[in-house]
């Protein structure tokens, strides 16, 4: 393998693990008396703050210029604030091995796109890949929707969320700013999802609000920024050595530790229909990384 295939490998690893403890981390956090809100604000911008530091001891700036600044604005919204927003939301309703296995749908979702968009070529292999894992969420959803105390509104937006995911791993591949470094990039992309969560503090029954007596609800603020700050790091690594569709295996690879942790660790029960499940998803997102992860050289820079 060459030296751009181990650093993509190794990114998807690492950053793959940082999501499914972020994913359990989450639900922690509900227990100490963080809203979802104040939650993904404040540890996004303690992310962003520790970022900005990496790029200045770097001396790599993020670029400000209108290109740019419409990147961050847009790249934040449907890859940072509004999934991070959801699925946090979400866990303390639907579980968070419910939300971990539904993050692993964004590699067949952002495949679908890059054929439309015509950066993938059509593979048999990984179609079929697409209807196996989709066939696998349907399962879980199924389910979970035939719970006794299921919320429809709450499974129907943690399926919102890879939607939106997808989105983003197409957006940020297609408009990368020119001769723009993966460090120098994420500290503009959290700062503006900071910038957007901030604002979403100001409606009504929506607060931002962090009692600073409150200790546990602090470290965990501090342990999901570092944990933040990492994870997009390596993202936009991921992205520029891998591409979208492998960056969007991310999911998947954290589900392999996000289930267990929420299973052993947190107590939570299987979600029924998970082995059938997981399977379908497992078969799909191989189908798809089987078929091919093609690069889409012509608009990554």
């Amino acid at each position: 393998m060459n030296k751009e295939t181990v650093t993509a490998i190794t990114c998807l690893i690492a950053g793959g693990a940082l999501l499914g403890v972020s994913t359990n981390v989450a639900k922690y956090a509900g227990k100490v008396g963080l809203s979802p809100l104040a939650f993904v604000f404040w540890s996004i911008t303690g992310a962003a703050i520790l970022l900005i530091l990496i790029a200045v001891l770097r001396q790599q700036p993020s670029p400000i210029d209108r290109p740019s600044i419409e990147y961050y604005l847009i790249a934040a919204l449907i890859s940072v604030a509004g999934p991070n927003f959801i699925f946090f939301s979400a866990i303390p309703q639907v579980g968070a091995s419910f939300v971990a296995l539904v993050i692993t749908l964004p590699p067949l979702l952002t495949y679908l796109g890059a054929l439309l968009l015509k950066m993938e070529r059509f593979n048999p292999l990984r179609a079929l890949g697409v209807i196996l894992a989709l066939a696998g969420a349907g399962v879980l959803a199924a389910n979970k929707l035939s719970a006794p105390d299921a919320s429809i509104f709450w499974i129907g937006a943690a399926f919102c969320g890879p939607v939106l995911l997808a989105l983003g791993n197409l957006y940020r591949s297609l408009r990368w700013p020119n001769n723009a470094s993966p460090s120098a990039l994420a500290p503009g992309m959290l700062v503006a999802a900071a910038l957007q969560l901030g604002l979403l503090g100001l409606l009504p029954n929506l607060s931002i609000t962090v009692s600073f007596d409150n200790l546990p609800a602090l470290l965990i603020i501090g342990l999901q920024a570092f944990i933040f700050a990492s994870q997009f790091q390596i993202l936009f690594i991921l992205q520029k050595a891998g591409g979208p569709v492998l960056l969007s295996l991310l999911g998947s690879t954290a589900a392999l530790f996000a289930v267990p942790i929420a299973i052993f660790f947190q107590g939570e029960q299987p979600p029924e229909g998970l082995a059938l499940g997981a399977v379908l998803i497992a078969l799909g997102v191989a189908s798809v990384t089987w078929g091919g992860i093609r690069k889409p050289t012509s608009v990554i820079k």
